[in-house]
């Protein structure tokens, strides 16, 4: 049993959205695939990846450091020890190889994207879906219903209050009871017009949380507070910059309010710091911490360690990316849930083509992987890649 292949491919998934920092007029992705020499159903089991959305596609990083380590790696290394399957840490260990501590950046992304697919092999060698994989290996009982959210309202050339409202309108359509929108692109006054604009269109159907990408200074994040504190949001997102933890515990003071954080730590080290000194409250707060920006699933299950050390529960976190490989890791290991793109960053956001969204929760189906073969669209896009 061995790797035989690493494939990459830096792809487009370009839009004229913005945000409060960045626009995705030229955003890509890497796209990979771990070609196995294992076979199921008379075809080779290959595994398949992505980065999450906001940060660049790593084709450099992955072609020139990361997939040689694999390829290069004896065959028997990689492997568990029964020797019927792909090991994910020592597969990770691997590319990790003569890394030194730190410097997490964008090389957490490319790891994130292969462990990823490795993840995916793994579970289809094992022939079960990721989730129920995941489950077993913690002695958990795994629950294939997860709770989601919409995430759009983003800044677009042109759009008025009467389109976000349609927009988070058409949300509510499709089954969602939680939708986000973004804040901190604006002065205050209009965002604050934008939000009560939201509040009145899905009234008491849903809920609404806010995003600003950290954005913000401190006096700029509590002026915002300030303002929002009356209304009954399900979240203020990312106030300001990831690994300003000062900031954040200083905002605690003046919004009582559920907040969000941490899509943008990329390591468990990043998560134990923002536990440690963001002042982030466990009876309320949540943690948004995306494993494909992260160095992938292996470390991502050493964050949920540390979160348990500092008495967090895992049921707190709601990753950011609107994936399928965070839906297999909530499903699995008991996270509050997932974030869902459900017209952005396609074909890599969403769900497979039978999945459907009731009160704000979809079902997991029993797909082998992490599932990306139940999406028409994508794995379209995969199998070119492979082939």
């Amino acid at each position: 049993m061995r790797i035989v292949d690493v494939r990459e491919i830096t792809q487009p998934i370009a839009s004229p959205i913005r945000n409060a920092y960045i626009d995705f007029s030229k955003m890509t992705t890497s796209l990979v695939a771990i070609v196995t020499d294992v076979v199921r159903d008379g075809s080779r089991v290959v595994g398949y990846g992505f980065n999450s959305n906001g940060r660049y596609g790593q084709g450099g990083l992955i072609r020139e450091r990361f997939a040689p380590r694999l390829l290069e790696a004896e065959a028997k290394s990689l492997i568990n020890d029964a020797g019927d399957n792909l090991d994910p840490d020592r597969c990770w260990a691997a590319m990790m190889k003569n890394e030194k501590p730190g410097g997490h950046g964008e090389r957490s992304v490319a790891v994130g994207t292969l462990d990823m697919a490795i993840w995916d092999a793994t579970a289809k060698i094992a022939g079960k879906p990721l989730f129920r994989l995941l489950a077993e290996r913690h002695g958990r009982e795994a629950d294939p219903k997860v709770f989601v959210y919409a995430a759009g309202g983003y800044y677009y050339p042109g759009k008025d209050d009467a389109q976000l409202r349609a927009e988070m309108r058409s949300y509510l359509d499709r089954g969602y009871r939680v939708v986000k929108m973004k804040i901190g692109g604006a002065p205050l006054a209009e965002d604050r017009r934008r939000i009560e604009a939201v509040l009145a269109e899905i009234g008491g159907d849903a809920q609404l949380a806010v995003d600003a990408n950290g954005r913000f200074d401190l006096e700029t994040a509590v002026a915002y507070a300030k303002a929002m504190r009356d209304y009954p949001l399900f979240w203020y997102e990312e106030a300001g910059d990831p690994l300003d933890y000062a900031l954040q515990a200083a905002l605690a003071e003046f919004y009582p309010g559920p907040m969000a954080t941490g899509e943008n730590l990329f390591s468990h080290q990043d998560a134990r710091n923002l536990l440690r000194y963001g002042g982030m409250r466990p009876d309320r707060d949540w943690l948004q911490f995306d494993c494909a920006l992260s160095y992938g699933l292996c470390e991502y299950q050493r964050t949920l360690a540390a979160l348990k050390v500092a008495g967090w529960g895992w049921d707190r976190c709601i990753p950011h990316g609107g994936h399928q490989m965070s839906l297999n890791i909530a499903a699995g290991l008991g996270l509050g849930g997932n974030e869902s793109y459900p017209d952005l960053f396609q074909p890599y956001g969403g769900f497979p083509d039978s999945v459907r969204v009731e009160n704000s929760f979809i079902t997991m189906p029993d797909l082998p992987g992490i599932g990306f073969e139940g999406k028409s669209d994508l794995i379209k896009v995969m199998r070119e890649l492979a082939e």
